[in-house]
């Protein structure tokens, strides 16, 4: 799977695609977890292969919107104009580097929404019908009988009552794409990871399809259906499109537009698994249906959740998303989300987690390292870094260490396994703390050892800015921190993946005075 990867990405733009989020409230946890995911996914592609494209935004139409909006005396409009920049600023303290934000309430959306529900009408996959059954406002799904919980949706973030629908709609014809979506998914072994998810997606499908409605009469927050403006365009074709919309994509016109040439098929959605269905089911239909290729990778991820009971704006109950940013600071807040559970997993969420992993994995561990060898450089070498001798047995023990880094970093974040990633990166600076304490650089300059204290240091030195390459997808201001202090030249997120080797330091270099990358707490605040 990864050599076949690497071809690609050498052919194309590494596009991957958060969820568009609902507006109507501002970002939680929850959301922040899927968009640093799938940030740092860019991130490894753009300084691995040199291209990345992120696609983020946010799912604008709809009555839970349009509810949200008249709770607070708002017009929908500047309801999901306020909200946007709510998303947009927590992105931004996230250090997010999304390359664009598509909104569905934009002209470029909706043209493109508009033409698709044409073509698919034209083209007779969409037809005109009776709806009868129920219906979830909450989730904007609709559900028949030997689905429903005691009269409630089945979605177990949910569970509210649903309400009795009939009404003359536009429906899809999802019942026609069982057969190909089943053989699309076993000649596609890795279309959906986990393969947990997989799984459960193809034993929906083989139990049956039921064409969907995709239209709402009297909705007045939506696309117009064209040609019926008493109708609104629902979500399946309104939402979903906004992964080829944002690309320009048009089906009227044969030539494709530049960036859709370029970034589609998609390498990765990444979702929760309550969108599963959506995104391994729906979507996937539509494109067939529009004759467009597949994305390459649906990766659903589990769900963060508090005391066992998943995060989410309705429950509450958790803290506001600024301000843990503004108590724990961007970083610690995505070293713990990536590293505290492998991606996929649900995870429980904590604050006691945050400061542990902060306390020790961080600040002793990594920020400790980095403030030893500096202040030792300085101490022993007025701030240059010496030149070092032939290496020694635990040098070269070092070096091929950190060459293993680049060879695990290459097998775990093309499969998303964050964990296992951040895991190895902090090994190898548990390593050059150890390092550290067996050379024993005091001792060597009091034994008058110099040209091995020059080696030390040297490799410690270099060690310190390996670090900072391989920890910046995942911790982009501490990344930078580290590159600052090591005074070296340009953006360390600018750098190129050649650099990522021991050895590339050059010796007389003068490095910065040494500042603490984080700061413990001693308790929660």
């Amino acid at each position: 799977m990864i050599s076949s990867r690497k071809k690609v990405l050498m052919a194309k733009t590494f596009y991957v695609t958060t969820p568009i989020y609902y507006p109507n409230g501002i970002p939680h946890i929850g959301t922040a977890y899927t968009t640093i995911a799938a940030d740092i996914l860019a991130r490894w592609h753009r300084f691995r292969y040199g291209k990345a494209y992120l696609l983020t935004g946010t799912d604008e139409h709809g009555q839970k919107v349009e509810k949200a909006a008249d709770a607070r005396n708002l017009t929908a409009q500047v309801h999901v104009d306020e909200m946007v920049q709510s998303f947009k600023k927590a992105w931004e303290r996230l250090d997010i580097q999304y390359d664009d934000f598509i909104r569905t309430t934009e002209d470029r959306h909706t043209r493109t929404a508009l033409k698709i529900f044409k073509a698919l009408l034209d083209k007779g996959e969409i037809y005109k019908g009776e709806y009868e059954g129920w219906y979830c406002i909450s989730c904007e799904t609709f559900w028949i009988e030997s689905q429903l919980v005691e009269k409630k949706c089945p979605n177990q973030e949910c569970g509210k009552m649903v309400e009795w629908v009939k009404a003359e709609e536009y429906f899809f014809k999802l019942s026609a794409y069982q057969k190909r979506l089943l053989e699309y998914y076993d000649s596609h072994p890795d279309f959906v990871q986990p393969e947990v998810r997989f799984n459960e997606v193809k034993s929906l499908v083989t139990r049956g399809l039921l064409d969907i409605c995709v239209s709402r009469k009297g909705l007045k927050w939506g696309i117009p259906v064209p040609g019926d403006p008493e109708r609104s365009i629902y979500v399946w074709i309104d939402a979903l499109t906004n992964y080829i919309s944002a690309l320009g994509y048009d089906p009227e016109k044969k030539t494709p537009a530049l960036l859709f040439k370029d970034l589609w098929p998609a390498d990765v959605h990444l979702v929760g698994k309550d969108i599963l269905r959506f995104h391994a089911v729906i979507w996937p239909a539509l494109l067939i249906a529009l004759d467009l290729p597949l994305p390459k990778t649906l990766y659903v991820h589990g769900w963060l959740t508090m005391s066992g009971s998943k995060i989410s704006k309705s429950r509450g109950g958790y803290r506001d998303l600024m301000e843990l940013l503004e108590i724990y600071g961007p970083d610690p807040l995505r070293y713990f989300l990536m590293r505290e559970t492998p991606f996929g997993q649900d995870l429980d969420f904590s604050e006691e987690g945050i400061v542990r992993r902060l306390n020790t994995d961080l600040a002793n561990d990594l920020g400790n390292l980095l403030h030893r060898v500096l202040s030792m450089v300085h101490r022993y070498f007025n701030g240059e870094v010496p030149e070092p001798s032939e290496p020694g047995e635990a040098d070269l023990r070092l070096q091929a260490e950190i060459s293993s880094l680049s060879e695990k970093l290459e097998r775990f974040l093309p499969l998303l396994q964050f964990r296992d990633a951040l895991m190895s990166i902090l090994e190898l600076s548990a390593l050059g703390n150890r390092y550290v304490d067996e050379s024993a650089p005091w001792k060597l300059k009091k034994d008058g050892k110099e040209r091995r204290l020059a080696s030390v240091l040297y490799y410690l030195a270099d060690l310190c800015r390996i670090l900072a390459l391989a920890i910046s997808p995942f911790l982009p201001g501490t990344a930078a921190r580290i590159w600052s202090q090591l005074n070296l030249e340009g953006d360390v997120h600018h750098q190129v993946y050649s650099e990522f080797q021991p050895g590339k330091l050059v010796y007389g270099h003068r490095i910065g005075k040494p500042e603490p990358l984080f700061q413990k707490l001693d308790q929660l605040v």
